[in-house]
């Protein structure tokens, strides 16, 4: 039995996605022979936090999140015969804004499906925020604030263990969203120390918080990646654990939904895992 969910799909209410309508991802998903997707738009955030993007556009605004929830409830009902389609946010977990994403959760949490927990922000070492994945000539930038490439994957692995660990409410989301997302610039930027340790652990900490992961297939297509998010060999650690697997491709356009998934099936497979 080949996987035919993608929960990881973005909508036109992403400022940095593209305008394709929430029903061409639908439309898209069946011809693709998919049986479910999962609507994971990025929760506005915080009120009080600064986005430090170039164009600070790495959420929904917080003006569009009722209609945001409103189009995918309407689009279950256009669609409930032939595909089911859930309701969902990747929420960031940023440093410092624990309450205020618990008081989002605990507000718009009855409404949700389906979420992903994701870390994209991290504070630097003079306590002001950066966002990890935006470019490359932004994570250079990262790289001299925190004066290494390797301090800056330490930061990262210890926020996401922060984000496991933080009580977030009732409403807190059960799945991880792409681990090594700090991997993104890896064919230009490498480290010289193995994380092999500090991903067991922090997979250790999903398998005993009965969290699920997110197998992402993004990284296969970004320039200075090229890899799943986790890299199989993680991924392999992860079936070994029984930690269950989301796979999401992450799309910010129509045409990319279920992306990669011929590569996962196959890695199942062979694994053993379908």
């Amino acid at each position: 039995m080949l996987i035919k969910g993608d929960y990881h799909v973005h909508t036109p209410f992403c400022p940095h996605g593209s305008a394709d309508a929430v029903q061409n991802y639908i439309e898209e998903a069946i011809k693709k022979g998919l049986t479910e997707i999962t609507f994971t738009e990025h929760a506005p955030l915080p009120v009080n936090f600064i986005d430090p993007t170039p164009h600070q556009d790495s959420a929904m605004n917080w003006k569009d999140i009722d209609n945001y929830i409103d189009t995918i409830n309407a689009a279950k009902k256009t669609y409930q015969s032939k595909i089911t389609i859930n309701l969902g946010f990747e929420v960031d977990y940023i440093e410092g804004y624990q309450e205020s994403t618990t008081t989002f959760l605990n507000e718009y949490g009855p409404s949700i499906d389906d979420a992903i927990l994701s870390v994209h922000m991290l504070k630097n070492p003079v306590n002001q925020y950066v966002c990890i994945d935006y470019s490359s000539e932004e994570f250079s930038n990262i790289i001299q604030q925190f004066d290494s490439v390797e301090a800056v994957y330490d930061k990262y692995y210890q926020t996401l263990e922060n984000a496991i660990l933080a009580d977030l409410g009732p409403y807190k989301p059960k799945r991880i969203g792409h681990l090594t997302l700090i991997q993104k610039f890896q064919r230009k930027y490498a480290v010289d120390l193995s994380y092999h340790a500090t991903i067991d652990y922090i997979l250790n900490l999903i398998q005993q918080h009965q969290f699920e992961l997110d197998i992402n297939t993004a990284g296969l297509y970004k320039e200075d990646c090229q890899m799943l998010y986790p890299p199989e060999d993680i991924v392999k650690q992860a079936i070994a654990k029984g930690i269950p697997l989301k796979p999401g491709s992450d799309s910010h356009e129509s045409k990319t939904i279920a992306r990669g998934f011929d590569i996962i099936n196959k890695f199942f497979k062979h694994n053993n895992q379908l």
